[in-house]
C-alpha cells in the first residue's frame, strides 16, 4: 500500500464519520422546520411550538461556565438505546396531577431557541431534562422552589438522603452579609446567625432559574412520538 492510498483512505475514514455525526446532523438541525398538527392524530390543529420559561440565556451560560453538563445530561434517550423513559421522573411525571402521563422521549424542538444544547457529557448525576418539573412536584411540594435549588446547590449533601452525592457545592455563588433592616426574602433559612444572613447572587439567580425552566415535557405531535404506547385505564 502507498504512503498516498494509506491518506486518501485514513482521510475518508474519520471525514465520512464526520459527516455523517457531526454535518448532517447539525445541518438538519439549524433550521427546523415547523410541524403542523393534525386533528386525527393530535385532537388539535396548528403548528407545534415549544415554550421555554425563566430566565434561559443567562441561566444557561452559568450552566455551561460551572461544568454541570459534565455530570448531567438533558437527553431521554429512546426507548430503544435504554430505560430512560422508566427512571424515576426522568422524561415527566408518570402521573401529573393535572396531566396525567407526561413522560416522553427529547427530541430536536426540546433545545429549540438555545444557543447550545446541553446534552450533556456523562451521568455522574441525574438526567435534569425535567428538573423543573420534579422540583417542583417531588422535592419542594409546598415550599418555594427556588429556595430548595439554593440551599442544594450551597450543599448538595445537606439532606440525609442525599448524603452520597458526588455534586459539588457552589458556595461561591452565595454571600454572607451583614443584616441591615429587613432580612433578604432569598435567603437561606439555615445561613442566618445572628445579624447575618447567607443570600444567592445573581449568577446563583440565573442559574436557579435556568434549572426551574427545564420543563421538557409538553406534549408533542403524534409524527414526533416515537416511545411506546401508554396503557389506558
Amino acid at each position: 500500500m502507498s504512503l498516498r492510498t494509506f491518506i486518501l483512505g485514513l482521510s475518508a475514514s474519520f471525514g465520512i464519520a464526520w459527516l455523517a455525526i457531526i454535518v448532517v446532523p447539525f445541518i438538519k438541525m439549524r433550521d427546523l422546520a415547523p410541524v403542523q398538527l393534525t386533528e386525527a392524530a393530535d385532537g388539535t390543529t396548528g403548528i407545534f411550538f415549544p415554550k421555554r420559561s425563566g430566565r434561559v440565556a443567562d441561566g444557561a451560560q452559568i450552566y455551561a461556565e460551572n461544568g454541570c453538563y459534565l455530570c448531567h445530561t438533558q437527553v431521554v434517550r429512546p426507548t430503544y438505546a435504554g430505560n430512560d423513559l422508566y427512571r424515576a421522573d426522568w422524561g415527566g411525571l408518570k402521573a401529573d396531577p393535572d396531566r396525567g402521563d407526561t413522560r416522553r422521549e427529547t427530541n430536536a424542538y426540546d433545545f429549540f431557541g438555545e444557543k447550545f444544547a446541553q446534552i450533556g457529557v456523562s451521568r455522574m448525576g441525574p438526567d435534569l431534562s425535567n428538573l423543573g418539573r420534579r422540583v417542583e412536584s417531588i422535592y419542594a411540594v409546598g415550599k418555594d422552589p427556588s429556595q430548595w435549588l439554593y440551599a442544594h446547590l450551597y450543599n448538595p449533601r445537606q439532606e440525609p438522603q442525599r448524603w452520597k452525592s458526588t455534586c459539588p457545592s457552589f458556595r461561591f455563588l452565595f454571600t454572607e452579609r451583614k443584616i441591615t433592616g429587613n432580612s433578604s426574602d432569598d435567603a437561606l433559612p439555615f445561613g442566618r446567625h445572628g445579624n447575618k444572613e447567607l443570600i444567592p447572587d445573581s449568577d446563583a439567580k440565573a442559574l436557579v432559574s435556568y434549572l426551574l425552566s427545564l420543563k421538557k415535557d409538553q406534549p408533542v405531535p403524534a409524527s414526533m412520538n416515537f416511545g411506546p404506547p401508554k396503557k389506558k385505564g
